[in-house]
Formats: C-alpha cells, sequence, structure tokens
C-alpha cells in the first residue's frame, strides 16, 4: 500500500519556490508529485543557475582489470561472477590507451578498476605516476571510494595513506562509484563485505579535506525504495554541507543484464526522469546534477535536461564496466553527434574541463 504523506502539495510547492531545503518526509513526497509539475520546479532551479547551458567533457574511460575480490549483485563486469575472461592491463596499455585518446582530444582519463588482489599497490598508483609523467596536462579522476577501501583492507594501509598515495601519483579527481544505496540493509544485500556507507562518506571527506574534489553516485532502479533515495541524497548533502568539495550528483540508473539480482521490475521513464528532478530540488549545495547517458541512454539523457540535469558526463570513447550489464556505452559517442544532440533539444553544449570550468560554448 503507498505510504501516505502529511505534506500538502501546495506548501511543497510553495517551499520549494521560496528555495527552503526540504526533509526526508518532504522528499519522499515529492514522489507523488506529477511528473510535469516536478519538472517544471526542477528546470527552474536549473535554468536560474545554467540557462540552457549542458556541459559535457572530452574523456576516455579505462577500466583496467575485471579481478575482483568482492561480489556485488548488480554487478556483470567483475570476472569472478558470470564472467569468465579475466583480464588485468600492464601500464605500458593503459599508457598506450591513454596516449591514443589524447591525440584525440581526451582532457580527462576516467580510471574504474574492479578490485585486484593480485597485483598491489604499485600496480595502482605507478600507473597514475606514468600517467602523470608522460601525459602532464591531463586530469586524471580515478579511485572510487570502494577501490580506497580495498587497498585498505587487502594491503593494511589507513585510507589516510592510500588518498596521500593517490595525490602523490598524480591524481587529480575522484569519481563517485561504490556508493550504490547507503541504506545498510539493502546494501548488505547488495554488497556485503564492500566499503558501507559510513566508509564511503568518510572517505570522501577525507579526499574533500585535503582540497580536491569528487562525484557522487546512486545506483537506483534495483531493490530500494523511494525512502532510500532521498535517505541517500540527504547524507550526501549533510556532507556537503561540511565541505563542500561535491562537484556533481549523478543517478546511476540500475542496468539488469548478466547479474544476479533477478530485478522483475525496472523503473519506468517517468520514474528515472522524476528522481533527476528531485535530486536537483532536494541537493540545494550540489551544483551540477548528470544525467550519465550510458546508464539512462542518450534519449532519456537529453529529456532530463528539461528536468533539472545540466550535464551528460561524456564523449567516454570505451566503457566495460556498465555496457556489460547491457547498457549501449561500450564505443563511446562522437563528439559531432553529442554536440548536434544537445542543440538539437534546445539546449547550448558547453565543453567542460574535469571540474567545470567552461573551455568550449557550441553557439
Amino acid at each position: 500500500m503507498p505510504k501516505k504523506y502529511k505534506v500538502k502539495k501546495m506548501d511543497l510547492t510553495e517551499k520549494i519556490k521560496k528555495a527552503e531545503r526540504l526533509t526526508q518526509e518532504e522528499g519522499e513526497a515529492l514522489y507523488e508529485l506529477d511528473l510535469f509539475t516536478l519538472g517544471e520546479l526542477a528546470d527552474d532551479i536549473r535554468q536560474e543557475r545554467f540557462g540552457k547551458k549542458t556541459y559535457f567533457n572530452i574523456n576516455r574511460h579505462i577500466n583496467p582489470t575485471n579481478v575482483c575480490a568482492d561480489i556485488c549483485k548488480f554487478c556483470a563486469y567483475s570476472a569472478s561472477r558470470k564472467n569468465p575472461n579475466q583480464y588485468t592491463m600492464s601500464h605500458e596499455e593503459i599508457l598506450q590507451i591513454a596516449q591514443n585518446s589524447i591525440e584525440k582530444g581526451a582532457k580527462e582519463l576516467h580510471i574504474v578498476s574492479a578490485h585486484n588482489p593480485y597485483d598491489g599497490v604499485e600496480w595502482y598508483m605507478g600507473a597514475f605516476r606514468k600517467i602523470r609523467e608522460k601525459f602532464p596536462d591531463v586530469h586524471i579522476k580515478s579511485m572510487t571510494a570502494a577501490e580506497v577501501d580495498f587497498l585498505h583492507r587487502q594491503y593494511g594501509l589507513s585510507y589516510d595513506e592510500v588518498l596521500d598515495l593517490m595525490i602523490e601519483s598524480g591524481v587529480d579527481s575522484m569519481p563517485g562509484g561504490g556508493a550504490e544505496i547507503f541504506d545498510e540493509e539493502v546494501r548488505a544485500y547488495l554488497c556485503k563485505g564492500k566499503v558501507s556507507s559510513k566508509q564511503w562518506l568518510e572517505i570522501h571527506e577525507k579526499w574533500h579535506n585535503r582540497g580536491k574534489e569528487s562525484n557522487a553516485t546512486m545506483l537506483f532502479g534495483h531493490i530500494e525504495s523511494r525512502a532510500n533515495r532521498i535517505d541517500h541524497m540527504i547524507r550526501l548533502r549533510d556532507l556537503q554541507d561540511k565541505t563542500g568539495g561535491f562537484n556533481a550528483f549523478i543517478p546511476l540508473v540500475y542496468q539488469r543484464d548478466n547479474n544476479f539480482l533477478n530485478v522483475k521490475e525496472y523503473p519506468t521513464g517517468q520514474e528515472i526522469l522524476k528522481t533527476y528532478a528531485i535530486a536537483r530540488i532536494l541537493l540545494d549545495n550540489i551544483p551540477n546534477i548528470k544525467a550519465y547517458w550510458a546508464t539512462s541512454t542518450i534519449n532519456l539523457a537529453l529529456i532530463a535536461q528539461e528536468f533539472g540535469a545540466n550535464d551528460l558526463d561524456g564523449t567516454i570513447e570505451k566503457e566495460a564496466i556498465q555496457s556489460a550489464a547491457g547498457a549501449k556505452s561500450s564505443n563511446g559517442m562522437e563528439l559531432e553527434d553529442f554536440v548536434a544532440l544537445i542543440k538539437n533539444s534546445g539546449f547550448i553544449p558547453v565543453e567542460r574541463d574535469s571540474l567545470y570550468n567552461e573551455l568550449k560554448v557550441y553557439d
């Protein structure tokens, strides 16, 4: 039976228009608003901050290994589960991929791996040092909080030691992966043994306190409730109040192929768009809401521009983790196509760097 809310819709919309902060119950009640009302409220906030600008970057995703010590029920990428085809790239292979992508215009390398217990800390950090030495100007976005926690557990390093090693090795910012959903009960079912919600937040706080920036994600559309999503966002909002270090919030749509969750009811397009809009409304202190087209599909990501999203990620070029679970992102997207799609949807494409400085406006 649907939950009944004491919050009046008129009071809720007026509170949003006055830019007053919403509570957990009010956040949950947002889902009861009709799609177009919710979209209009979110779009008003987006337009006030960004006008018709939609950000993207020219980036390359590199996934250097699929060998993983952890077991997550939603994962189709790890070689320890359904995928028997294990691989681990050498530093030379990683450098060659980086060089090819940088020659094509990539300004960011987004490097995320499985939790490989066989190659050691030096395999991770050595790759970053070699990239930084050869390509001093490229932005290295790497090491999710889950990877940081894995190195802590596997090699007895403190979080502080891992984070300091990352900085010394040339990592510029952290991606938001590994957050999944913060509710401990749901998390225990999804990814027991991996970084906890408390630890994920602690790692990002420590990173922010070093003067560094990161993103935050939320995996939704599986077994979580709407209340779980709102709780997740509010925890991020609370940390952002303390540190101000999150650049963007990225609601990741769960991909249902080749994993062990066996989810029967997949979120509708309306549910996904509502979640984007609610993120824009609720997260008043995280500037950018990203509709990551690799998980939402490019078509829904373009519509999400009307529901609060002001960023579509980037060209990606190659991607292995989401595509292993069914996303149509394995070969990325050509820059010209990406720009044309944003323009044709009525928005202004703006190429940004990894920290949201504007590089080029495509009028």
